[in-house]
């Protein structure tokens, strides 16, 4: 199937399931999106941040053995390395995969680890948006747990769209903080230990930071800069690329 008979297929399935299941439950949505082989196969994407936990519950609850996907970096807080096993177990994860970036691209394009101090999207590019690429290869789809309230760009977010390859799966689309606030607590999950620090949006440690009362709570992610997706969300296949000349920008 050529590039934009793909994109149109998955946007007419991902239309078709958005009109089925616009009025049902999270729980509902999820199931569907496991179960029905007509979607195909699917991983959960998680960055076992400040709500992850929320959705990698009701996936355990649902399907244990769905193939779980963290993006370790390589830069991450210490916390969440630690947290991320910790969730893992607790939840009896069966398929859980740690995706790290290429060591022979890191290498060559950011040796000494300051690539986010001057180009934080082909940083993003390196260590999350290309090793995601190649480990959704063999999958048909993935779940996400970004939600409309998370700011403006996902004020419209549906329950299935399509990044263009992959279909996507959204399913606490609709929920709001006081809904992933109450599931945590009903169902005693732990919180990640940032979240008690003033980190309530988590990612890698040199371009997050705390947040003051009243801020975003994404105000403390990439801090100053006009950036605020890191890229593994972008549609229609344009995701961020990492630059031929990684190095001799910055010495230039």
């Amino acid at each position: 199937m050529q590039p934009e008979e793909l994109r149109a297929s998955l946007q007419s399935q991902a239309d078709a399931l958005n009109e089925a299941y616009k009025h049902h439950s999270a729980h509902d949505v999820l199931e569907r999106a496991l179960k029905d082989p007509d979607v195909g196969q699917l991983a959960l994407v998680s960055s076992f941040g400040a709500e992850s936990v929320a959705l990698l519950h009701l996936v355990a609850v649902i399907d244990r053995s769905t193939p779980v996907l963290f993006l370790d970096t390589q830069m991450l807080f210490a916390e969440t390395l630690t947290y991320q096993m910790e969730v893992a177990e607790r939840l009896h994860l069966t398929d859980m995969r740690v995706i790290h970036p290429d060591p022979a691209e890191v290498s060559r394009i950011d040796p000494d680890g300051t690539l986010n101090q001057w180009d934080t999207d082909s940083c993003c590019a390196l260590r999350k948006t290309v090793p995601l690429q190649r480990a959704l290869a063999g999958f048909d789809g993935w779940i996400t747990g970004r939600k409309q309230y998370q700011g403006a760009a996902r004020a419209a977010l549906p329950f299935f769209e399509t990044d263009g390859t992959h279909l996507k799966v959204n399913p606490l689309a609709h929920w709001d903080r006081n809904d992933v606030q109450d599931y945590m607590n009903e169902n005693r999950l732990p919180r990640h230990p940032l979240v008690a620090q003033g980190y309530p949006s988590i990612g890698c440690a040199p371009c997050t930071t705390r947040v003051a009362p009243g801020e975003d709570p994404r105000a403390g992610r990439w801090r100053n800069q006009d950036k605020t997706e890191c890229g593994i969300h972008f549609v229609n296949g344009k995701m961020v690329r990492i630059p031929a000349p990684a190095r001799n920008a910055k010495a230039g």
